[in-house]
């Protein structure tokens, strides 16, 4: 894995904790939440405040998640919010923090200032027991506070100001005003420094969890379904039309398009889909070539030609159906759109401009995992899983490609690849006053869910 760490590939982005100040401001929210310190001096944190460094040094990867449902965080800077969450269980809890961060931004800045603050994203349920656990999750709660309680005596001191200003007997009260003057010590000048906390509570609607193996949830769609890795007796049951396992591609492919989650990438990019294709080709060809131990430093164009010509017969079904498409892409002969049953069906589409144009590109990778750069990008977790097992030929080639193709221009790629960003119109919570989604009398409501998802890496 190191190689993917030299390359920004693993960890990247993480904010850096080297000052003595903010080192011990850690020490003190850990303590508060897990009852343990750590003795390093410099590390790096995610944006919930999970570091990689401590998770090695307690032998505990998950000390601020336990129990995988309800994430803890520590918040030193809401400069973290650009960093990635990592060993997230729930594909929903990066956008969360952001949001949440985004939402309160001023308070929290002001906040960090004076002590570091520490919180939960609490669901419904705090442990699982089986996967129907997962469906009574639909809002999640964050609770937060600085370590010293200054929200908690911001708001108390904001109970008491109100009741100052509305009892007649308020300027004879010593007690009530002696309360004040307390809780003022602690919470600073609340009039005009508000400490309140505001947007604590977002909806999960369609998720990916890695409990259980992996599981796609898609409750708010026309028509729901649960999809696992494999058939297992525990994922049964569920409060969903379907429940599916990856080997039920040709199941996949029609739930995806009675959902209207998809589209076809030679319509969407126009006269770069063949390109695109191509590319998909040429990762499946270093695939076979790695399994047959050829040397992949340095691969020309020339080279990938001379690869495919000397296994052509044995590379996968999946090449050989994508070749036909390219081909029939370069001709021009219009020869139809292959069946939902062809093995490079899925490698053909990506997802529509939707709320969850994110989460379904997340499948669509983990069900095309030859294509290596859809993996990174959209399923982290998998492609480090699926790394671990290639040979030093392919992980040597993968990482200098994504390195030098993608780390360069991430937002050109993404874009080239994947399309814009969903707009405000294609989010089902869009608010309507009267004058249409999302906007008010004076124009567009603002939004607060700036989302950097890729800012990790």
């Amino acid at each position: 894995m190191m190689r993917l760490v030299k390359h920004g590939l693993m960890y990247g982005n993480l904010f850096e904790v080297t000052s003595p100040s903010m080192v011990a401001r850690y020490n003190r929210a850990l303590e508060h939440l897990i009852g343990k310190r750590t003795d390093l001096q410099e590390f790096h944190v995610d944006i919930s405040g999970f570091s990689p460094e401590i998770g090695d040094e307690l032998g505990d990867i998950h000390y601020l998640n336990p129990s995988g449902c309800n994430r803890q965080f520590i918040l030193l800077s809401t400069d973290q919010k650009t960093a990635p969450l990592l060993n997230a269980r729930f594909s929903t809890s990066r956008s969360i923090l952001r949001r949440f961060i985004d939402d309160n931004e001023e308070q929290l800045f002001a906040l960090s200032i004076r002590d570091c603050i520490v919180g939960e994203l609490v669901n419904s349920v705090y442990s699982l027991t089986s996967p129907q656990d997962l469906f009574d999750i639909r809002t999640i709660e964050i609770d937060a506070d600085t370590v010293g309680g200054h929200v908690e005596a911001g708001e108390d001191l904001g109970d008491l100001i109100e009741r100052f200003m509305k009892e007649q007997d308020g300027w004879w009260d010593d007690v009530l005003i002696a309360d004040m003057i307390e809780l003022s010590k602690h919470a600073g000048d609340v009039i005009r420094t508000p400490l309140s906390i505001r947007n604590r509570s977002y909806e999960q609607g369609n998720f990916y969890t890695s409990h259980y193996g992996g599981l796609y949830v898609f409750r708010d769609v026309r028509e729901s379904a649960c999809i696992a890795p494999k058939d297992t007796d525990i994922v049964v049951d569920l409060p969903v039309k379907q429940v599916l396992t990856m080997e039920d591609r040709q199941e996949i492919a029609e739930f995806l398009d009675r959902n209207a989650l998809v589209e076809p990438i030679t319509e969407a990019c126009g006269a770069r889909a063949e390109n695109i294709l191509r590319q998909k080709l040429d990762f499946i060809v270093i695939d076979a070539a790695a399994d047959h131990d050829e040397d992949l430093s340095d691969v020309s164009r020339r080279d990938l030609r001379a690869l495919k010509r000397k296994y052509h017969q044995d590379l996968p079904a999946e090449y050989h159906a994508l070749e036909r498409t390219v081909r029939t892409l370069a001709q021009g002969t219009g020869q139809g759109w292959p069946a939902l049953d062809d093995p490079a069906y899925f490698y053909l589409l990506r997802s529509r401009n939707h709320r969850d144009k994110h989460l379904v590109n997340m499948l669509l990778a983990d069900l095309t995992q030859l294509d290596f750069r859809q993996l990174f990008i959209c399923h982290k977790d998998a492609f480090y899983t699926q790394y671990a097992t290639w040979s030093d030929a392919k992980k040597n080639y993968a990482a200098d490609f994504l390195a030098e193709e993608y780390m360069v221009d991430k937002v050109g790629t993404r874009l080239e690849l994947f399309g814009p960003e969903p707009g405000m119109d294609e989010d089902d919570d869009a608010a309507d006053y009267g004058f249409g989604r999302n906007r008010g009398p004076w124009g567009p409501v603002p939004s607060g869910d700036a989302d950097d998802r890729d800012g990790a890496r």
